[in-house]
């Protein structure tokens, strides 16, 4: 089963050497997410930053995987003033707004991955937090370290699971890598379910449509080996349940009713 997954840009590294070879850009995606989602059966197509051609797509894809990537999604999407420095993405938010709101309207299996959870929030309504630290400090709380100093591949912190999303955590000690500084607002969540927070109330986990969009704060796909995640495997679940209820409703559309055929 094909499913579309979000790119991310930059520009190359110029190449060394006494050869002329500078940097251009480049559209990128972590190898480890293309490696969990072939694990558990599906076909990933990227998408490009400004892809313009979503209906097209959406009718050939099963499911749509929206990655994190180093920049904010700008206050404006969710009617905020900026409070602070912003490293904003317009070509990459517009794509993964426009994508994440025929996902909803659509009902299509949708995993968002760091940045995608929140981009996912907001699709729904909801608001960010856009510097945790900066927020906690106003409100005079305290709060862990979200922007871990190790490697994303080690836990940071533990997950905090609501009832019945205990299998959130995954393999190993069961916790999770931390490398943001922004987070879905709690006070506004929007239509999301809170599935998980970390053990300073920060929202980890985010879902809709009963797991059909699920969202989390981390990266699972540096936490376990391919096919041993289950996010990803619930992701192909979901993604499975969707193609065979659609190829159902096809099929019930098209039938002719009993007694037609001579």
């Amino acid at each position: 089963m094909l499913v579309a997954v979000t790119c991310d840009h930059r520009i190359g590294t110029p190449g060394a050497g006494p050869n002329v070879r500078p940097g251009r850009p480049e559209v990128f995606v972590g190898e480890r997410v293309v490696a969990h989602l072939r694990a558990v059966g599906l076909t990933p197509i990227l998408l490009a930053p400004g892809e313009a051609q979503l209906d097209l797509i959406l009718s050939v894809v099963g499911g749509v995987v929206i990655t994190g990537g180093n920049f904010d999604i700008h206050p404006k999407h969710y009617g905020q003033p900026a409070l602070w420095e912003t490293r904003a993405d317009e070509a990459r938010t517009g794509l993964e707004l426009a994508l994440l709101g025929e996902c909803v309207r659509r009902r299509m299996p949708t995993l968002g991955l760091c940045g995608g959870m929140q981009a996912m929030a907001v699709a729904l309504g909801g608001r960010l937090l856009q510097d945790i630290r900066a927020d906690a400090s106003q409100r005079g709380v305290d709060v862990l370290d979200h922007e871990q100093a190790t490697d994303p591949a080690q836990s940071a912190h533990e997950l905090v699971c609501e009832p019945g999303w205990e299998w959130l955590r995954g393999p190993g000690d069961g916790g999770v890598n931390s490398t943001h500084h922004q987070a879905v607002d709690p006070a506004f969540p929007g239509r999301a379910t809170v599935a998980a927070r970390s053990p300073d109330g920060v929202i980890e986990a985010i879902a809709y449509h009963d797991r059909a969009m699920l969202g989390v704060q981390w990266h699972p796909e540096l936490l376990s080996s391919p096919g041993a995640c289950p996010i990803f495997s619930e992701f192909a679940a979901a993604v499975g349940r969707a193609s065979c209820s659609s190829a159902s409703q096809k099929q019930s559309k098209f039938s002719l009713p009993p007694g037609s055929l001579p």
